[in-house]
């Protein structure tokens, strides 16, 4: 066997192998000799067809066995030869192999980049300092206590107002003819939460109970209904009654409910500790983001375009679910994955830079995962979540979620050696500069 190694582009390489004719030929007497004991052919007992009769019926379906097995052992064997690991799958190309002749193949194929740790000590990072904010504790009680409200009906004279839940007959009229799924009969409206078009819940604050309004207004362009986008559309509204909103305080009552023994003080602190957490969570993530960002542009890394590719799709389908949950339409997601797609690509390559600088800075320093820092983070997952370490440790056993864990074992202490030797600012958060991609 020969094998000739080429770089055609960056990270791409052409390996071309040639299998001399013995072996090739040595390759079609198997597989016709495997065939041969296989088939029962008219006249001849099972296996004692002559190979010639099996040449004959046999030769068109036999030439892509042969090539089939020679690529598959002598791609290997040249990739062992050269010392090459790809990491994606190859592109051959070959033309079917004669009996007595050599056989030529090519296979194209992507390396992993070689790494180069230039600089990860003394980084200069920006991190938000943490500052805690009497409006986040407020709001946070406020959503409790909205969330125990209760709808009671207007009995005043006044006109409807934002916030009212106004219960509403209306019909919907495009060109003159009704529209169709635009009308409805008692139909609550949270005036104010934006749930029709603009206009439609602005037009009713201001009404009293018992009185009508024709509303004139247009559909918004996009619209989840092309036939319908910027189209004028007339609606005909009677108000029927009203509802308000009748929000408890918050006291040893509203707790109660909750199912909460605290008094409301200690109630508070609790929720204060949350948000403090969470902020605190969020203040390290964004900084984990930043610093690693500084650590891609101090050591710039090649990326094998097979995995940009598959990591960008990843991403785009990652945001496709997302979205779809939230309700957006088709046509607005290919909208905007058509808008940003270079920041999916620029995202994406920047994820495959930092694992790669990562994978080199543990391996460079013993901070691969081991075995006794799965068996913390199995006791530690047992505590967190009350399930038995033993069954932690099953889920842990599949492949996928194996990897997953100790990768992100290994890039937590890589993060920490980096952080320990990085020369951070702690500056408030309308002070942050913006780290480009």
């Amino acid at each position: 066997m020969k094998a000739q190694l080429s770089t055609t582009q960056g990270l791409q390489r052409k390996l071309e192998i040639e299998v001399p004719k013995t072996v090739v030929s040595a390759s079609f007497s198997k597989v016709y000799e495997s065939i041969q004991r296989q088939v029962e052919i008219k006249g001849f007992r099972k296996g004692k067809a002559p190979i010639a009769t099996i040449k004959t019926m046999y030769k068109g379906r036999v030439a892509g066995d042969v090539a089939q097995d020679l690529i598959q052992l002598h791609y290997a064997l040249a990739l062992k030869e050269q010392n090459l690991t790809p990491i994606n799958y190859p592109e051959f190309e070959f033309d079917d192999p004669s009996e007595n002749g050599e056989f030529k193949f090519s296979a194209l194929f992507e390396v992993r980049p070689t790494i180069t740790v230039k600089k990860w000590e003394g980084l200069e990072v920006e991190k938000e300092k943490f500052v805690f904010k009497q409006e986040q504790l407020d709001k946070s009680i406020d959503n409790i206590r909205n969330g125990y409200a209760k709808q009671v009906e207007v009995t005043e004279d006044r006109p409807a107002q934002n916030g009212d839940l106004a219960i509403i007959d209306f019909e919907g009229f495009v060109d003159g003819k009704p529209l169709e799924h635009g009308a409805g009969t008692n139909h609550p409206l949270d005036l104010g939460a934006k749930q029709f078009i603009d206009g439609f819940e602005e037009g009713i604050i201001g009404m009293k109970i018992g009185g009508t309004k024709t509303l004139n207004l247009k559909f918004p362009d996009p619209y989840n209904s092309p036939e319908l986008a910027g189209k004028a559309v007339e609606f005909k509204v009677k108000l029927n009654s009203l509802k308000k909103k009748e929000i408890p305080a918050f006291d040893q009552d509203l707790l109660t409910q909750i199912g909460s023994k605290q008094t409301p003080e200690d109630y508070k602190k609790t929720v204060q500790t949350d948000i403090e957490k969470s902020e605190n969570k969020r203040i390290e993530d964004a900084f984990k983001n930043r610093l690693l960002k500084k650590l891609v542009a101090a050591n710039p890394v090649d990326v094998p375009n097979s995995l940009l590719t598959e990591q960008k799709k990843t991403l785009v389908e990652d945001f496709r679910k997302r979205m779809e949950q939230q309700g957006m339409s088709p046509e607005a997601y290919e909208d905007y994955v058509t808008k940003w797609d270079g920041d999916f690509a620029a995202t994406a390559k920047e994820m495959i830079q930092s694992s790669f600088l990562i994978d080199q800075i543990a391996t460079d320093n013993n901070l691969i995962c081991k075995s006794e820092d799965l068996d913390v983070k199995f006791a530690e997952y047992a505590q967190q979540t009350g399930i038995e370490e033993s069954r932690v440790r099953e889920w842990y056993s599949r492949p996928e979620q194996m990897n997953r864990l100790t990768y992100m074992i290994t890039e937590d202490k890589v993060i920490k050696l980096v952080t320990s030797k990085a020369k951070i600012k702690e500056v408030d958060a309308k002070d942050l500069k913006e780290e480009s991609n």
